[in-house]
């Protein structure tokens, strides 16, 4: 059975959160309820919400703040947002819409047309963003759309492939939800790497699994990776029982039943750059970015690797 939409409503209005509820719940979705501003930002960023119904005013941080907040968090920027308020004035309006806001509405308002409207922003959000449903980052459609743009348009870019090294081990010994918790930590040090290092408009992708994107600036990938090899070696200990933490590694049963000693979860990252030699298409790209990981799976520790086809060597890096 798949899991019901979720819709928080962020209002410091009981009797509008009540009334929501009522009619939100018995056409299918679960609801969840803030009270202020801060208390919706949290709960955005801890409980995944599949859309947004944000009050105007609000105490603590009003709807406008908070909007601003979500749309500037790269993993948070896709999240649906319908604004209510009790101004009329087009002003407040185009200030909301100015937030980032998806869609307004002015109270009292109709239940029905609200409820049209959070399908249609429902379905808007499913058909422009391909988001995986563990990280809420873009997935496949998304990343071939962004690679196709930054190729058409002919400016330098870079393409940076990482994935987890050991991953299936990590899962199978500990299992699905704790390497879910795993896959989710790693999309945390991108962002925040991309936040630190990157650029405004840089792009994070997740392709499935424990396989992500991040599309950026020649002059920055390397920067970004530095950071995310960092940040991942330095924290991905405590994501292991404190027994294993202590020896360094996990006893896996193989294939052929036997134990064998795994180490810890690493990171390996390809860089893929048009500023060297001319990339035409979306194929070729990620074939480059297939050989390059290949060959950083072959050492045993975190790393990005980048090619210099030129002159016909991968240089290796680790921080």
């Amino acid at each position: 059975m798949s899991t019901p939409t979720t819709i928080l409503i962020a209002d410091d209005d009981l009797d509008i959160r009540t009334i929501l509820r009522s009619h939100l719940e018995s056409s299918g979705f679960q609801v969840l309820e803030a009270a202020d501003g801060d208390m919706a930002l949290e709960m955005v960023r801890t409980r995944s919400p599949d859309l947004l119904i944000l009050d105007y005013t609000m105490p603590k941080m009003d709807g406008v703040l908070a909007c601003k907040v979500l749309k500037q968090d790269l993993l948070l920027r896709h999240l649906p947002i319908i604004m209510l308020t009790g101004r009329s004035d087009l002003r407040d309006k185009v200030q909301g819409i100015r937030a980032g806001a998806d869609d307004y509405l002015v109270k009292p308002f109709d239940l029905e047309e609200l409820l049209a409207r959070v399908h249609m922003n429902l379905r808007r959000t499913a058909q422009g963003l391909e988001a995986n449903p563990l990280t809420r980052l873009p997935g496949n459609v998304s990343i071939q759309n962004e690679i196709d743009a930054r190729l058409a348009s002919g400016g330098s870019f870079a393409v940076c492939y990482a994935d987890l090294d050991r991953f299936k081990a990590f899962n199978d010994h500990y299992g699905f939800e704790r390497g879910d918790q795993a896959i989710r930590h790693t999309a945390h040090i991108l962002l925040e790497a991309v936040r630190k290092r990157g650029n405004t408009n840089d792009f994070i992708g997740h392709i499935g699994g424990d396989d992500f994107v991040i599309v950026t600036t020649p002059d920055l990938a390397e920067s970004i990776c530095k950071e995310i090899v960092a940040q991942f070696d330095g924290t991905i200990p405590s994501l292991y029982d404190e027994q294993d933490r202590a020896q360094g590694h996990i006893v896996h049963t193989d294939r052929q039943g036997n134990p064998i000693r795994v180490g810890f979860l690493t990171i390996s990252i390809a860089i893929v750059t048009n500023t060297r030699y001319p990339l035409h298409h979306f194929g070729e790209v990620a074939q480059i970015g297939a050989e390059l990981k290949a060959y950083a799976k072959r050492f045993d520790h975190s790393l990005y690797v980048t090619e210099r086809r030129n002159s016909g060597v991968i240089p290796m890096n680790r921080t």
